[in-house]
């Protein structure tokens, strides 16, 4: 049986899913935001060694994998070396991911597939095919424009599948002065946007509309539940141009959170229309706690600006604890350097977490793009150098003719913006607790259980961030703000108690390794990431088996008993959730599958008995027993009530638990 499954694997097609190769960052050619990190290179450019940083790898290549039946690999930021080295392995398909200010990196990509895997079928995707057939059929076999499941299944052969798809668990890792603070689950809700803002790619890609990915509020909550499964400590990341904007699923995802009853810190994208359907209890019941909202210019009167006014918004979030990432436009026909300075302080007043400065600029695809070529306000210079054009396209070059200003006053304005939200509200990590200790002033004594749980979660926040002040008293951007800070320090510390001695020599710890973050920083060390490679159905001698474990959860089905299999890759696991009532025969089945399935492989197995219920003690013995000797490869994650339970007390004993 096995070797036919490995046969059969083997005669299907292979793909290769990869990103642009490393390195990459201005100091290599390419624009200024170019890079791993969005907050690092591009919101919080000019905050140096305060600076979060995170890699952000191409996810959806990720998620394109998941959803195929075909063996494939993923490779996130190889080197050119590494590339070649897969390359010669022999892919079918190899599908190449970018934006169009990389555009130069994927003609890299493209010319090495060429040599070094010459029968390979390339299929272009990613934000940059936004640009026309003219322009990129050179390059590619196949140019996917639209959601990328679908197109890579029909382009397999293989069957529509229908949505919800897989959901793979993606998780990125914060780190501050060099140190993991905590760790982000990507939960990708939705594709396109209906607002249709004039400058917007993302919207205009997928012509308006939006996909949902997570059709319903339910699917989006079984995801976060998946998440903290692995690892109970994550925050989220909701990807979806307008979370809020579909009311019912957002108030769908509400019930299930309040009545899940699980703590959730969740940051989303919203706009100012959709936030204004609901009152800031309800987008805190949601477990949502940090937002990116459009700001963009006090004249822009885009739709997605249109509702309660967005000093009302922005006040009423801070003071309930919430994180809002704020970004601005510079350089609209309306503007003059007295009108950036004008609206730049109205937004200073608002006292954002974060904020970004981007430059307006004409995407290809875009109605700003159409009027700009109509009328005939492209630069001369990128109208004959269109290579130059797209490798400038990062938001960070004025790009058009405006009424009144250059491009040199309009990127020197934005540099101008940067700087003065740094040196004006400080840093944005003491911003965000500023924020969290206003949230817990404002809740901590709330009637509402779910609003006295977000503070005690803003609470923990804190205290955990208690080191993190000495540095900003030392090495914070002027006096004026390191004042703030140590004043910040001190209204915390009259909340939630004196640092202790182990707090205090942390602090220590992390001025010395803030000293070295701008030590590596000044000398360009450790700046690029190593290889992600992620292996999907590829048999292997560690990781196999796949049709194997899907098949038992049709075998092993009945009205009251279900188990769900989820194929882990990045962790080459196996996940198993046994749900319902479980009888002794039951498991006497069950127990015989799985043996056979972990003789028949080397997989990690996590048994996840949370939702599992019996009605006598012994009826969990024939599980515990025929999985004995798999001992060393078995985790269980075990219900809330175990310890009543004598069997589930002889099952810990035997396994070890799951701890993510």
């Amino acid at each position: 049986m096995r070797s036919t499954t490995v046969a059969n694997l083997f005669m299907q097609k292979k793909v290769l899913l990869t990103s642009v190769c490393r390195p990459l960052g201005p100091e290599y050619g390419d624009a200024p935001s170019v890079g791993y990190e969005l907050l690092y290179r591009q919101v919080l450019r000019a905050q140096g060694i305060f600076s979060p940083r995170t890699v952000n790898i191409h996810f959806g290549l990720e998620y394109i994998a998941e959803n195929l039946d075909v063996p494939t690999v993923v490779l996130q930021y190889p080197s050119k070396r590494e590339l070649i080295k897969e390359l010669k392995k022999g892919y079918d398909y190899v599908g190449v991911s970018f934006l169009m200010a990389v555009m130069h990196k994927m003609k890299e990509v493209v010319a090495l597939i060429r040599k070094h895997s010459p029968n390979s079928k390339i299929v272009l995707g990613g934000y940059g095919t936004i640009l026309k057939d003219e322009v990129l059929k050179p390059y590619g076999d196949y140019i996917c424009r639209e959601e990328g499941v679908a197109f890579f299944r029909r382009l397999l052969g293989e069957p529509e599948i229908p949505m919800p798809y897989k959901h793979p668990l993606i998780v990125s890792w914060l780190k501050l002065f060099g140190i993991k603070v905590s760790g982000t689950g990507k939960i990708f809700a939705g594709l396109g946007c209906p607002n249709g803002c004039d400058f917007c790619c993302t919207s205009h890609f997928f012509s308006r509309k939006h996909i949902k990915l997570l059709p319903t509020g339910r699917d989006i909550y079984a995801v976060a539940e998946r998440y903290l499964d692995l690892d109970p400590s994550l925050v989220f990341l909701i990807l979806d141009e307008d979370f809020l904007l579909n009311k019912k699923r957002a108030m769908e995802f509400r019930d299930c959170v309040m009545k899940g009853g699980k703590k959730l810190s969740i940051f989303a994208f919203s706009s100012i229309k959709a936030i204004s359907q609901y009152t800031v209890e309800e987008i805190l019941e949601m477990g949502i706690d940090g937002f990116w909202i459009g700001y963009e210019g006090t004249r822009s009167n885009y739709a997605k600006q249109q509702g309660r006014p967005i000093a009302e918004i922005l006040t009423e979030f801070r003071e309930h604890g919430l994180t809002v990432l704020t970004s601005m436009i510079v350089g609209f026909d309306y503007q003059t350097p007295e009108v950036v300075a004008e609206e730049l302080a109205g937004l200073m007043k608002l006292k954002p977490a974060l904020a970004q400065f981007l430059i307006y600029g004409p995407v290809p695809g875009t109605p700003f793009h159409e009027r700009v070529i109509k009328e005939n306000l492209l630069h001369d210079i990128y109208t004959t150098d269109k290579d130059l054009f797209y490798r400038r396209a990062d938001g960070f070059r004025t790009m058009m003719k405006h009424p009144t200003l250059s491009p040199e006053q309009i990127e020197d304005m934005q540099r101008w913006c940067f700087e003065q939200d740094f040196q004006r509200l400080g840093p944005s990590i003491y911003r965000v607790l500023e924020a969290r200790l206003l949230g817990y002033q404002k809740l901590k004594d709330s009637p509402n259980p779910i609003l006295r749980a977000k503070a005690e979660y803003y609470a923990t926040e804190l205290r955990v961030a208690y080191p993190v002040f000495l540095v900003g008293r030392l090495l914070g951007p002027n006096a004026a703000v390191g004042r703030w800070i140590g004043d910040l320090e001190q209204r915390i510390h009259a909340e939630l108690g004196r640092p202790a001695f182990g707090e205090s020599f942390k602090s220590v710890l992390a001025v010395g390794a803030a000293f070295w973050t701008a030590l590596t920083l000044k000398l360009n060390w450790f700046q690029h990431p190593k290889l992600i490679r992620t292996t999907y159905r590829l048999p292997e001698e560690q990781w196999s088996g796949f049709e194997m474990w899907e098949g038992l959860q049709r075998k092993v089905a009945s009205p009251d008993f279900s188990i769900q299999v989820e194929l882990q890759h990045a962790k080459q696991q196996v996940w198993m959730r046994l749900e319902g009532a479980i009888s002794a025969r039951h498991a006497e089945g069950l127990a015989h599958r799985l043996s056979e399935s972990l003789a028949r492989s080397r997989n990690q197995l996590v048994l996840d008995l949370k939702k599992l219920h019996w009605d006598k003690a012994t009826d969990l013995k024939p599980l515990r027993e025929k999985l004995a000797e798999y001992r060393s490869r078995i985790r269980v994650v075990l219900p809330k009530l175990a310890a009543a339970h004598p069997e589930v007390i002889l099952v810990a004993g035997m396994f070890h638990h799951y701890h993510g």
